[in-house]
């Protein structure tokens, strides 16, 4: 090649080359922009409400860990079944309170309330005797313990007498055979000290014998004090 040719073709080149490289820079701005837009019509919801791909997936995550925790939920509950169920169905034991019953039995000791109220009120002492257990054993309101025995004799020697006896506000628990009872008394009578009246608390507790007749086995009285009244 010629001295003449060689600069223009040098200069020829050159030029080719910074083209070469324009439409190589022109194609890759084409192409980052081309993927920038796939991008934005698959992740955004475009005007055609076209549902992005990430909110499938985020949503598919949630339902996944949902049923996880509803699968342990129910493990949960069935171990739980497993652990009580012979204690929610089973049937009762021997000598124990049924269900069906416990109606029935709170007849029955309201009726032996009532029927203490009256040998109280009375002074029957076989009515009492019928009542309360032979192990029996009462606390009266000023502490002193009674037992059966002690309780006929002073129904015996008179030496106290009721002449009217209010219960209300009577409440009544089952403990399988037993029954704990609690109750307000307005008590009106005589005494070896003279009149004795006044508000008292009494509990007693009754247990079903292995005949199934309910038994009082204990009694406690506490005397209800107004502001004023001398202990």
């Amino acid at each position: 090649m010629s001295k003449t040719w060689k600069p223009w073709f040098e200069a020829s080149s050159r030029s080719k080359k910074v083209e070469i490289q324009v439409e190589n820079r022109q194609l890759i701005h084409k192409n980052v922009g081309l993927r920038r837009f796939c991008r934005k019509l698959i992740d955004r919801r475009s005007i055609s409400e076209i549902v992005s791909v990430s909110s499938m997936l985020t949503a598919a995550k949630r339902l996944s860990m949902h049923l996880r925790h509803q699968r342990l939920y129910a493990l949960v509950l069935l171990l739980a079944l497993c652990t009580y169920a012979p204690v929610l169905f089973a049937a009762p034991q021997h000598g124990g309170l049924p269900r069906g019953e416990k109606h029935e039995s709170r007849r029955e000791i309201d009726q032996l309330e009532e029927a203490w109220r009256k040998a109280v009120l009375t002074g029957n002492a076989a009515v009492m005797d019928s009542l309360l257990a032979d192990d029996y054993v009462g606390i009266s309101a000023s502490g002193t313990l009674q037992t059966k025995e002690d309780a006929l004799t002073w129904m015996h020697s008179g030496r106290r007498r009721i002449t009217d006896l209010v219960l209300s506000d009577s409440r009544v628990r089952f403990y399988g055979t037993t029954a704990l009872v609690t109750s307000f008394a307005h008590v009106t009578g005589t005494n070896d000290e003279g009149e004795a009246l006044g508000d008292f608390r009494y509990t007693h507790v009754y247990v079903r014998n292995a005949q199934g007749k309910w038994k009082m086995v204990s009694s406690e009285a506490s005397r209800i004090r107004q502001p004023g009244m001398r202990k």
